[in-house]
């Protein structure tokens, strides 16, 4: 009776702790690509219809990436354009600096004088 009693209770732990430890294992695998750039970002989603939907997916490593542009529907995903990935933005001035120097006003030009 007892051995029966900790058998159940073992194979009851056992199947506790099978779902943390597959979520761990999937995070290890996860942070092992994301460790190479090889990380796939969903940038978008549109519903075109109940079932449809247009997907912009960014893939590729950290240094050339790419962004594919899917139709999704339940039974197939179709690639519908491939874009090169756009350079990293460049960071907007300092707004009190760029007002500055747009109300800058320009010093009036020197007289000429006629010999």
């Amino acid at each position: 009776m007892t051995q029966a009693l900790v058998a159940v209770v073992l194979f009851m732990a056992a199947m506790a702790a099978l779902p943390w430890l597959v979520r761990r294992l999937q995070q290890r695998q996860a942070g092992g690509m994301a460790g190479g750039g090889m990380v796939s970002k969903v940038v978008s989603a549109v519903a075109v219809g109940p079932h449809q939907r247009v997907v912009t997916v960014e893939v590729g490593p950290e240094n050339a990436r790419t962004l594919l542009v899917l139709g999704v529907t339940a039974q197939n995903i179709q690639c519908l354009h491939v874009l090169s990935a756009p350079a990293a933005p460049v960071p907007a001035p300092d707004f009190a600096r760029a007002l500055q120097e747009q109300t800058r006003i320009p010093a009036p030009p020197e007289p000429h004088h006629a010999p």
